[in-house]
């Protein structure tokens, strides 16, 4: 014959228990309200690719001359590659900016999917447009 040791339940104070079921059945995190949207706007990362960088060229010449120090590289996530330094950046709303690595403090303007715009020390556009030139 085999004995199955009996258990003795958990006794706990009524109040805990009370409040652990009316804190269930009132639902009080469905009903929460949203959290407030971070300022600046939504945190996104950019496309995974490379991005060539180019300031504009003349009538009379080429379309863009190439800035081939600021071209870079999206990895994944929030991470980027530039003169083989990987570094970060964060992407909140339309304004990206460079955290780490070489580019660091480079803050750009996301005018569309695949084309920014540097942003000036004042924070309006500046010259440098950097577009998604190839999807890795």
């Amino acid at each position: 014959m085999i004995r199955i040791a009996s258990r003795t339940p958990l006794a706990l104070p009524s109040g805990l228990v009370a409040a652990a079921l009316l804190l269930a059945s009132s639902g009080c995190a469905a009903n929460a309200p949203p959290p407030p949207p971070v300022p600046g706007g939504p945190i996104s990362t950019l496309p995974i690719g490379t991005y060539t960088c180019e300031l504009p060229g003349d009538a009379g010449g080429a379309p863009g001359k190439l800035v081939p120090e600021y071209e870079f590289r999206i990895v994944n996530s929030s991470s980027y590659k530039a003169g083989g330094i990987r570094g970060s950046y964060l992407f909140v709303g339309d304004r990206v900016t460079m955290t780490g690595g070489k580019h660091k403090g480079l803050r750009l303007h996301r005018i569309s999917s695949n084309f920014l715009r540097q942003v000036k020390d004042d924070g309006s556009d500046g010259e440098m447009r950097c577009v998604l030139s190839a999807h890795n």
